[in-house]
């Protein structure tokens, strides 16, 4: 324990060592166990171009079967494209699937210039969604539907946009799948429609589910991989990862019955996920399929449908940013989608009140610029504490300087030395270090904030800096934060010890290196709040060195 400061730069390394475990690994929630009533169900068999379900015996109350993604082979399809203010849609007419999502408010991380695609179905990359029905004559995924809407655009002055699909009639069993698009909204309503006009009722389940590859989001850097992969959220559970190898080793653990939750697949800052209305019996799923995919879905019983009647079942698909506002008035727990890892209780205000700063200045930037002096505020004492002990062990280094050079290299006694001096000066070697580890949690929480906000992704600052989600294509701040942290370095209290003198040197080089690839919205904070933390610890310090100089003298 040569001297405060030692300390202060231990717990620093030690919180950018969490950023950074933080940054290359993902936060992985305690598999919960399953429910012991969950089955094992079978899949769509592939032996005609219309898949069926393998017979089961079972009664209404027991679980449906999951539906295999592998599609069988289908008749030539058609492409319907919607389009709405805010995305454009592609829907198969086989099997009625979403097959391609372009979202109109957010650009491509590869192409700023293009749209960013949530789904695609391109031999490069597979990410769709898809419904059907589970019965004897009833239409999946794989069948072919006939088009009824001719109006495949919302118009100016409509709220929403219906795309309605007709499956041929099977033994009276007439099914209609009706899509719904509302104005300035991601969320789509998907009903299906079931009209019995048969001699005997109709038992039956409906299924939505994703179809994925197991690659990263287009666009996310090796330097910044956040979760991509399903998620299953319940009351019993609350939100549950599951990543793409833990399905290929079938380590899935969750709770497969469930009255309420969703559904989804996650990536950074965008997420689809199937909502089916809370309170009704459902069963989640989970599970590699071939060819490298992976299938996240929901299964539903439809009430049963008497001769003569008509019933139906629905679910809202959400399918865009990551917004927490509207995803909490969605579903709950949806919002727990933008994962702030294990300091959410903390990060979860701090995105409030950024927030609120963004609506009265309007800018991201300089939201986080306030943010900063805020919490520099709220910290005040606690950093003038710290500093306060950094500029008394910056008095004594010559003291210090002096035991080393007159014991030499019997550190026994420099040591007791240094304790009695440490005594005799009222001063904590520890008051520095304290004061900081407290201030970390709060550091770390507004990292996960800044890199998980999709508000800060394309959002512009000034002049050069067009997206704080991303790196400073300059670098200017990372190199202003590194010279920040060398006055602050000036500032301290030089180690008696050469090695620790010479790391202290070093660290402002080697962290401005590791900060060119991080947003440049969370450089800005670091910046910021170096340039608060100088200016702090330079007055701490000019008013206790003139104070000693001022005893001396007398």
């Amino acid at each position: 324990m040569d001297n405060a400061r030692i300390f202060a730069a231990v717990i620093f390394v030690g919180s950018i060592v969490l950023l950074g475990d933080a940054w290359f690994k993902v936060n992985q929630p305690p598999a919960v166990e399953p429910s012991s009533q969950s089955t094992t169900v079978p899949a769509l068999t592939q032996d005609s171009t219309v898949p069926t379900v393998t017979p089961t015996p079972r009664d209404s109350s027991s679980p449906p079967p999951v539906i295999s993604a592998t599609q069988a082979a289908v008749p030539a399809s058609r492409i319907v494209t919607v389009r709405t203010d805010v995305l454009v849609a592609e829907i198969d007419t086989v099997g009625g699937v979403l097959r391609r999502l372009e979202l109109l408010e957010h650009r491509s991380m590869d192409d700023p210039d293009e749209n960013l695609l949530l789904f695609e179905a391109t031999g490069e990359r597979t990410y769709m969604a898809q419904g059907g029905l589970i019965g004897d004559g009833l239409p999946n995924h794989t069948t072919p539907f006939r088009v009824v809407s001719s109006d495949f655009e919302l118009d100016i002055g409509d709220e929403d946009l219906a795309i309605v699909l007709q499956a041929d009639a099977v033994d009276g069993r007439e099914v209609v799948l009706r899509y719904t698009f509302h104005r300035g909204d991601y969320v789509v309503d998907v009903d299906y429609e079931i009209a019995n006009n048969g001699d005997s009722p109709i038992v039956s389940h409906g299924y939505f589910q994703f179809l994925r590859d197991g690659n990263p989001a287009t666009g996310d850097s090796k330097m910044r991989p956040t979760f991509t992969g399903a998620a299953i959220y319940t009351e019993e559970s609350k939100f549950t990862k599951v990543d793409f190898d833990d399905m290929d080793k079938g380590k899935v653990k969750y709770p497969k019955k469930a009255n309420d939750g969703w559904a989804a697949f996650v990536q950074h800052y965008f997420v689809a996920a199937w909502v089916v209305e809370q309170g009704l019996s459902r069963e989640y799923f989970t599970r590699p399929r071939d060819n490298g995919l992976y299938a996240v879905g929901v299964i539903v019983p439809v009430p049963e449908i008497a001769p003569g009647t008509s019933g139906h079942i629905s679910s809202q698909l959400y399918v865009g940013p990551q917004n927490q506002d509207r995803m909490s008035m969605l579903a709950p727990g949806l919002e727990l989608t933008v994962d702030y890892g294990w300091l959410a209780i903390i990060a979860a205000p701090l995105f409030w009140l950024l927030s609120a700063i963004h609506q009265w200045v309007g800018n991201w930037g300089v939201a986080i610029i306030l943010l900063t002096v805020i919490i520099k505020l709220f910290f005040y004492p606690l950093s003038a504490a710290s500093y306060k002990s950094m500029a008394k062990m910056r008095v004594l280094a010559p003291k210090l300087q002096k035991l080393k050079e007159t014991y030499g290299d019997d550190r026994q006694r420099m040591q007791q030395a240094m304790m009695e001096m440490y005594k005799t000066e009222k001063i904590n070697p520890l008051g520095g270090c304290l004061p900081i580890l407290v201030q970390i949690p709060v550091f770390i929480a507004l990292y996960w904030v800044l890199l998980g906000s999709v508000e800060l992704r394309n959002a512009p600052f000034i002049l050069w800096i067009h997206d704080l989600s991303a790196k400073d294509p300059y670098y200017v701040l990372p190199i202003l934060m590194g010279l920040s942290m060398i006055v602050q370095s000036w500032l301290s209290p030089t180690p008696p010890d050469p090695v620790q003198a010479k790391i202290m040197k070093i660290m402002p080089v080697v962290f401005s290196v590791f900060f060119f690839f991080f947003p440049a919205g969370l450089v800005l904070y670091w910046l910021v709040n170096n340039i608060l933390s100088i200016a702090q610890q330079w007055q701490i310090t000019r008013v206790i060195e003139r104070s000693k100089s001022a005893n001396a003298n007398r």
